[in-house]
């Protein structure tokens, strides 16, 4: 479980014209259906005037366990023309995702129509380029697989679980309320290790979800 992946490195958007019609191009991280949905609502929300927002992501489909007969991860890959021809646009965009062997990445390309038509080949064009110009805007990364795990602890042992966290180094954000609740992003071949040392140092005392 242990394995690496290639993903973007950040958000990013890409943009230029073709016979007058704009396209920006935009990508982002992401390891969930979720959280690739939640980008594809704000980009659509962002750039309501647009004439097209075709989205494309391949994300896992469940959780990280989840495998194919051959062991890889299950992905869920979507896309959608948005509007334009069938094919000319959600497909292109999503294949330079595939081909680019990119996961955990969603893109959506905004189209701005400029009063000429493109024809199928040229919008097959126009799309694949705006998903391969925003992954280079954002930069290819190698990433190894990561899970969400939720600590939460008394306001006695908050100090001991925090340090136990940040020794580790992972990713985490802290919500002070009644309790303290760390959530947490933890490579999976890290997972068990840090779930011994944080009941470990508590005794037991922390409420881990994952």
């Amino acid at each position: 479980m242990s394995e690496t992946y290639l993903t973007v490195a950040e958000s990013a958007t890409a943009t230029f014209e073709v016979q007058g019609s704009e396209f920006l191009g935009h990508v982002a991280p992401a390891d969930t259906v979720e959280a690739a949905e939640a980008f594809v609502e704000r980009v659509r929300a962002e750039y309501d005037d647009a004439t097209h927002n075709v989205p494309a992501y391949r994300v896992p489909a469940g959780s990280a366990s989840a495998r194919t007969p051959d062991g890889e991860v299950m992905l869920r890959e979507y896309s959608s023309d948005d509007g334009e021809p069938t094919g000319s646009a959600g497909k292109p965009a999503l294949n330079v995702l595939q081909q680019r062997a990119i996961r955990n990445v969603v893109a959506v390309v905004t189209r701005y129509y400029g009063g000429t038509n493109l024809g199928v080949g040229g919008l097959a064009r126009a799309y694949s380029r705006a998903v391969k110009d925003g992954v280079d805007e954002a930069g290819v990364i190698e990433e190894r697989p990561h899970r969400r795990l939720v600590v939460e602890t008394e306001y006695d042992d908050s100090g001991t679980v925090r340090g136990v966290i940040e020794s580790a180094g992972v990713e985490f954000d802290a919500d002070y309320d009644e309790r303290v609740r760390f959530a947490l992003r933890v490579p999976v071949a890290e997972v068990e290790s840090l779930v011994e040392r944080l009941n470990s140092a508590t005794s037991g005392r922390v409420d881990i979800d994952r």
